[in-house]
């Protein structure tokens, strides 16, 4: 016999995603956030609320990249989290961190991060008052740091990555820790 729960977040962990734009001054923003993930083998969504700065770049530039953040830039993305972009614009210049164009799509690649996808939106989907947009993007291309390629499987599915990521937790908005170690 299964008791009912009510209906909440149970599938959790989720990654505490980074995801990069640039603004209408060519500014980049990051945004940390959980609400978002594989859909498909090459689509991600993110459901943003319309009221962040995030939502209106991405909607502008029909594009972002989103990486996630790792234990050695916990305290950044931390901070992505707590200041919003509409309240401070040197946001992401404060954190020290470090942006490169990408050549593929019109957002920000945040260096320091260790893995990155370049996402370029197809689909904006508004919802019922008081949800968030989805946004639906194609993955146009994963970026690695050089010291990470022989962590490539070569013909495989997988692509295992040594690092910990910082991940949410529900039923309390606490941060832990997944070492995804080979």
């Amino acid at each position: 016999m299964k008791k009912s729960l009510g209906v909440k977040p149970y599938l959790f962990p989720m990654p505490v995603l980074m995801i990069a734009t640039y603004d209408e001054n060519g500014t980049v923003d990051v945004m940390n956030m959980a609400w978002g993930g594989i859909c498909s083998d090459n689509m991600v969504a993110l459901n943003i609320f319309e009221g962040h700065k995030t939502s209106e770049n991405i909607k502008n530039r029909k594009a972002f990249t989103i990486s996630v953040a790792d234990i050695d830039h916990m305290a950044e993305a931390d901070f992505f989290g707590m200041v919003s972009a509409s309240d401070d614009i040197r946001k992401f210049e404060r954190t020290g961190m470090h942006a490169l164009k990408s050549e593929n799509v019109d957002a920000p690649i945040i260096e320091e991060f260790p893995l990155t996808l370049e996402c370029k939106v197809v689909e904006a989907v508004n919802t019922p008052s008081g949800f968030p947009e989805i946004h639906l993007a194609r993955v146009l291309l994963p970026h690695l740091p050089i010291f990470l390629e022989n962590c490539l499987i070569h013909n495989a599915d997988i692509l295992p990555i040594p690092h910990v990521t910082v991940q949410f937790s529900w039923p309390s908005t606490v941060c832990y820790l997944i070492h995804s170690g080979i």
